[in-house]
């Protein structure tokens, strides 16, 4: 511990008039001076012949509390036992909260701000003394009528990036590490970090003047809900945002070690369509991201800047980021307004992907899918002045979840396709330049294909092939054969065209 004191306080006990004069408008070093005392307390001993230095203890002893999930009320009265058990005068605090006073200084704290009820704004800057909000003029407070300190509807807490990023470079222990996309890339063309992605390359292109700085950041975000109980039936859902650090190695940057806890959502019901307005801080905080810091690898000053790749989410979650909603006729993002959908029984689905297929593909030729072969091209690619074009047609909505001002989902004009708004992230001068913006977590579409996939095959709960699905087969006019059978006044799956042959099982288990 006294060496990640020393790292982090390394930067304010060096002189600062040497920095660039044009950097005076920048954040300072940002370090704070209750660290002389923490260091001071380094050297100070739990009790008089004690080994344990008494900062240390007690960083070791909170630890312990939050691995085993110990109540405050229980940490008391260990605090409380100590007290008695060792001699007078040591340091152990009197109880959790002045032991979480002591070890504040050294943590990243974060930032409360107050949310409107029905999601429509944050009491955050220009907006921070209202005491209604400006949009649905809903009362801040639960209890407005209160004498004593007022309770707010909703908090949103936010953790700053800055004090992480500059961490970072100020330790020693990880400073080396921040260097590590621009020295090492692939040379055989396989890809082993993002940075040997075509994105990332393009995107050095775009920006010469932040790529050839090796020290400025890239950042990737992913947001998703939990429900904090672990209760499923309770409709309760917090949401995380959550950015990871892509100039670490690929060991490193995608562990959990790694991860910036950013945002904290309030529940009880999901962001959705407001999310841009919990996104707030986090996005003027990277539209003005200079920041003057040192680096402890080199021992030397430069100025840091940090941009924003792309979003790595499940579809729920890439609906609210991106603003193209998942559901309806349109809802692939990829194939924007050429979606290939159909309205089945009871769903929407998407049919006739064989035309993502090279125009040779044999596959292109086969008649056993719809009885017809694929002639259509691949389909067309929506430029970013293509999406532009279509962002600038959106109508101005207000935001936040109440009846009378935006609640629930707005009815979308026919020629706004499945776009809900420009999103926040459009703020960013580079993001609309951006060739990948959002990105789909495998996991989640991996889970979901193989448990239809297996389900179907197996003829379990997960089974796609129902009553419905025949008739859909029946109203295309396609797999005669898959028809629901007709027998009296019911309906029925004939059993032969779902049971496997002898041989083919024979011929299966062979090739096994």
């Amino acid at each position: 511990m006294a060496d990640l004191i020393d790292d982090v306080m390394w930067e304010s006990r060096e002189n600062d008039t040497n920095l660039d004069e044009g950097t005076s408008n920048t954040r300072g070093s940002g370090v704070d001076d209750d660290f002389a005392q923490l260091l001071e307390e380094m050297e100070t001993q739990l009790y008089h012949g004690c080994i344990f230095p008494s900062l240390e203890f007690l960083a070791k002893l909170m630890h312990i509390k939050v691995n085993n999930k110990w109540t405050d009320s229980s940490f008391d009265q260990l605090l409380e036992l100590l007290q008695l058990a060792f001699p007078k005068g040591n340091k152990v605090p009197f109880s959790h909260y002045l032991a979480k006073k002591k070890l504040k200084s050294i943590g990243l704290g974060y930032e409360l701000i107050h949310v409107c009820k029905n999601d429509c704004c944050l009491f955050w800057k220009e907006h921070d003394s209202l005491q209604v909000c400006p949009v649905c003029k809903e009362s801040r407070w639960i209890d407005k009528n209160t004498k004593g300190n007022k309770v707010p509807h909703k908090v949103l807490r936010y953790f700053p990036v800055t004090p992480r990023l500059r961490r970072l470079y100020c330790s020693t222990h990880t400073a080396k590490n921040m260097i590590w996309h621009s020295t090492i890339r692939s040379e055989d063309g396989v890809m082993l970090h993002p940075v040997d992605g075509e994105h990332w390359q393009d995107f050095d292109k775009k920006y010469p003047d932040f790529s050839s700085k090796p020290r400025n950041v890239c950042l990737g975000l992913t947001a998703n809900g939990f429900n904090p109980f672990g209760n499923m039936c309770n409709p309760h859902s917090t949401w995380t945002v959550i950015l990871t650090t892509y100039n670490l190695p690929p060991w490193l940057c995608m562990k959990e070690s790694s991860f910036m806890f950013t945002l904290l959502i309030p529940s009880p019901k999901a962001p959705g369509k407001d999310m841009d307005v919990f996104l707030r801080p986090l996005v003027e905080e990277l539209k003005h991201f200079w920041v003057r810091i040192k680096d402890a690898a080199t021992n030397t000053f430069f100025t840091m800047r940090a941009m924003f790749l792309w979003t790595i989410n499940d579809w729920p979650a890439r609906s609210s980021l991106s603003g193209w909603s998942r559901q309806g006729y349109r809802a692939c993002a990829t194939c924007n307004e050429d979606t290939p959908s159909y309205r089945a029984t009871n769903k929407v689905v998407y049919i006739g992907h064989r035309h993502f297929l090279d125009a040779n593909d044999p596959v292109r030729k086969r008649l056993d899918f719809n009885e017809m072969e694929e002639t259509r091209p691949a389909p067309r690619h929506f430029s970013n002045d293509d999406i532009q074009e279509q962002l600038g047609r959106l109508l101005t909505r207000k935001p936040g979840k109440h009846p009378e001002h935006g609640g629930g989902e707005p009815k979308r004009q026919d020629y706004e396709l499945n776009w809900s708004k420009r999103r926040i992230f459009y703020e960013l001068e580079y993001w609309s330049s951006l060739r990948l913006k959002h990105n789909i977590h495998l996991m989640h579409v991996q889970k979901n294909v193989d448990e239809s996939l297996l389900g179907t095959l197996l003829m379990d709960d997960k089974n796609k092939d129902t009553s419905n699905a025949r008739e859909d087969l029946r109203i295309l006019n396609i797999r005669k054969n898959e028809w629901l059978q007709k027998k009296m006044v019911t309906s029925f799956i004939d059993p032969k065209q779902d049971t496997l042959s002898r041989n083919l099982v024979d011929n299966s288990f062979v090739n096994l």
